[in-house]
């Protein structure tokens, strides 16, 4: 069973290297792509009072779900389900996670 998240390209227009997938008072998360070498780092920023602010990063490498299923087959597993969230949402072309669960044949 694994659970990954779907990164969320079509957001990204030509040209444009980040995305901004949170932002709240005292709080703003965006991801900067390198969709050549399929990585991505969250920075999260976090304001304090007045002129204060911290910087969290991590680094990612994102896979696809089918890309996911290969390495899977690979290693011998087959795809037996996958939802959207880990209340079995139904994964389509619009969630933002995946839930898969792979079995041994």
């Amino acid at each position: 069973m694994i659970e990954l998240w779907v990164p969320e390209l079509r957001q990204l227009p030509p040209g444009r290297q980040a995305t901004v997938w949170h932002c709240e008072p005292g709080y703003l998360g965006l991801d900067t792509y390198d969709v050549l070498r399929q990585r991505v780092v969250s920075h999260h920023f976090r304001f304090g009072e007045g002129t204060e602010a911290r910087l969290f990063r991590t680094p990612h490498r994102y896979v696809w779900p089918a890309e996911l299923d290969l390495m899977a087959q690979l290693a011998g597993f087959e795809l037996e389900s996958r939802h959207a969230d880990w209340a079995g949402g139904e994964f389509t072309a619009e969630s933002r996670s995946h839930v898969s669960v792979y079995r041994l044949p």
